[in-house]
């Protein structure tokens, strides 16, 4: 389902608050430009490229990590090696961070925590285990084991330390209990706390628009990165004792797709590119060339609901789009499938079909509904301009027989499958697919509404690559593996790129993309940190905090003549539990000689609490 890491059942009972789709927006443009501009750490004098068995750089002119990629994964080892004392340069082949996750719904998996007790869910370790392993099929269980016990440590509690705030603990397929924690903001939301914590660290170093072409070796052993910039094609070596590839999974290189494509399925005749941009394989392809272990690599989770992008005419990027309260028919406009089942139930029978393709239908009613996957997609009225409203992804009529006639499915299929569905939904059993009923969720049973409100609507929908459950093989310290099980030395993987460590196995419950992320980037870390002669004394410098000089409370316990601004946002503010640097990004990290604010930076702000809406 969705990262439903997207669109998924859950996501249709929490809408995302304004604030969360503002200030990741606002955090966006201010990243993005951080990403754009060159820093005196990285104009470090280039390189010339020399053979890969060359000496290396005395220690004091090279970082202790380098890590290739800055999406979460990558931008959690960072983290946790700086927090460590390491001295961590990234690179990122693009001029900002997140990777696929800022593209999520964001929305992670996390085992007995605080925000399913406050809402009187139950979970325990032993309960997620059988979950995983029963709806995953051939999940690795070390790793499971590893991630239920850890998971509420290594994710609840480390995110909430960041300052990061969920907003519900919702189902999806597979679970027990609820355990589908949503971060405010969806991926961006879920991601910029975490990048914004690198940032403030000054020993670690952002290389942006630099793209890692070769792992360089001496002795059998990873020693660095040959990498080239992609806007001046320059090649610049990136060396140090050890490297972190966290390059992200290959769903967006469809021949990949294609070569690792599961036995058991026909390949479709169309198939749409619904992961990050740069999800091409690249880390994949440098890990074999050295001699590394690829695993389970037809264990692929793709999705059932793309839609052409219409961002991007003429190409073969999607988005993920639903409709959970509405059914799906297939090419002969009759179900096949519980929707709700999500994947692992839908994507099975789909690839039997003729036609590897779905219809969403819905009504008036429903359709508010409607999602589409991913921190740019929470404003509905953006969806219903860019997709509901365009003729050429969305169909709409009075009548089912109009409805059909715009679809080219069959008038008298469409007709039957509606009335029997809606007759099936006023006996309150789902006799066809159990979709609904005394024994199905409560999720399950209102959001299976009838179809009766005019104008109807109908969205095609064909097979979109997602993301990638087989990938480099690592053992439990996230060192990457070779041929014969043996760690190669000086080369770890984390995130997507391992396949998320194989926690998910064949399928996935959902919130267990992102989760994984976090945790084998954390562990990857923690190994490196152990090690001797990794720098681990934290480098000194004021990280005073805002708090710690501005008591905003006690400034806004009584009015003052001339605050009324002032009082009336910082209200606002601590009620939203809005982090200081989300309007007074400037002022971060702390310098005593650059501390003051920049009223143009501060201009960028003020969307957060006037939207321009009646």
């Amino acid at each position: 389902m969705h990262s439903k890491d997207d669109v998924m059942p859950p996501q249709q009972k929490l809408a995302t608050t304004i604030l969360g789709t503002i200030a990741g927006a606002v955090l966006i443009l201010w990243f993005a430009k951080m990403g754009e501009m060159p820093t005196a750490r990285n104009d470090r004098p280039r390189q010339t490229p020399a053979d890969t068995n060359t000496d290396a750089p005395q220690p004091d002119q090279q970082p202790d990590v380098v890590i290739v990629g800055a999406g979460i994964s990558g931008l959690t080892a960072a983290l946790e090696l700086g927090r460590g004392g390491a001295r961590v340069t990234v690179i990122e082949m693009s001029s900002v961070f997140g990777g696929h996750a800022v593209m999520s719904q964001g929305g992670v998996s996390i085992v007995n925590t605080p925000a399913q007790t406050a809402e009187g869910i139950t979970d325990t370790p032993e309960l997620a285990y059988k979950d995983f392993i029963d709806w995953g099929e051939d999940a690795d269980t070390d790793w499971v084991r590893y991630y239920v016990d850890n998971s509420r440590e290594e994710i609840f509690d480390w995110l909430t330390e960041l300052g990061l705030q969920f907003d519900g603990v919702l189902t999806a397929p597979g679970n027990s209990v609820n355990r589908f924690h949503q971060p405010r903001g969806r991926g961006i939301g879920l991601v910029s706390p975490i990048y914004r914590e690198c940032l403030e660290l000054d020993n670690i170093e952002f290389v942006w628009n630099t793209k890692a072409e070769q792992l360089l070796t001496k002795d059998g052993r990873v020693v660095g990165v040959l990498a080239q910039n992609v806007r001046d094609e320059e090649e610049r070596e990136f060396r140090a004792p050890a490297v972190i590839l966290a390059t992200g999974g290959f769903q967006s290189n469809l021949d990949m797709v294609r070569e690792f494509w599961p036995q058991e399925f026909r390949f479709p005749k169309r198939i749409l590119a619904g992961s990050g941009r740069n999800s091409l394989g690249s880390g994949h392809e440098m890990a074999r060339q050295i001699g590394a272990d690829l695993v389970k690599m037809d264990h692929q989770w793709n999705y059932f609901t793309g839609i052409p992008d219409p961002r991007y005419p003429n190409s073969n990027r999607g988005l993920s789009a639903a409709n959970m309260h509405g059914i799906i028919v297939n090419s002969q406009a009759k179900r096949f499938a519980n929707l709700h089942g999500w994947a692992k139930e839908v994507m099975p029978v789909l690839f039997k079909q003729d036609e590897a393709t779905v219809w969403f239908v819905f009504d008036e009613a429903s359709k508010p509904k409607f999602v589409i996957s991913g921190s740019d997609w929470a404003d509905f009225n953006v969806v219903e301009r860019l997709v509901l409203k365009n003729t050429e992804l969305v169909k709409s009529a009075d009548t089912l027989e109009e409805l059909a006639r715009k679809t080219g499915l069959s008038d008298e299929n469409l007709t039957e499958t509606i009335r029997r569905y809606n007759m099936l939904v006023k006996r309150g059993v789902d006799e066809d697919f159990d979709r609904f009923g005394p024994d199905q969720s409560d999720y399950s049973n209102s959001a299976s509404p009838k179809i009766e409100t005019p104008p109807f609507y109908a969205m095609q929908a064909f097979p979109l690559t997602r993301k990638s459950m087989g990938g480099v093989a690592i053992d439990l310290d996230c060192r990457v593996l070779d041929k014969k099980q043996q760690s190669i030395p000086g080369l770890f993987a984390v995130g997507e790129l391992t396949g998320l460590a194989g926690i998910n196995g064949k399928a996935a419950l959902e919130g267990t993309f992102l989760g994984p992320c976090i945790v084998t980037g954390r562990v990857a870390a923690r190994f490196l940190l152990k090690q001797p002669g990794m720098t681990r004394t934290v480098p000194t410098r004021d990280d005073t905090r805002c708090t710690t000089c501005h008591e905003i409370k006690e400034l806004l316990a009584e009015p003052r003549p001339g605050y009324w601004h002032f009082e009336k946002v910082h209200t606002v503010a601590l009620q939203r539990g809005t982090d200081c640097r989300h309007c007074h990004a400037e002022l971060a990290p702390y310098r005593e000689d650059a501390h003051h604010f920049k009223q143009q930076a501060l201009t960028a702000s003020c969307v957060s609490c006037h939207v321009a809406q009646e």
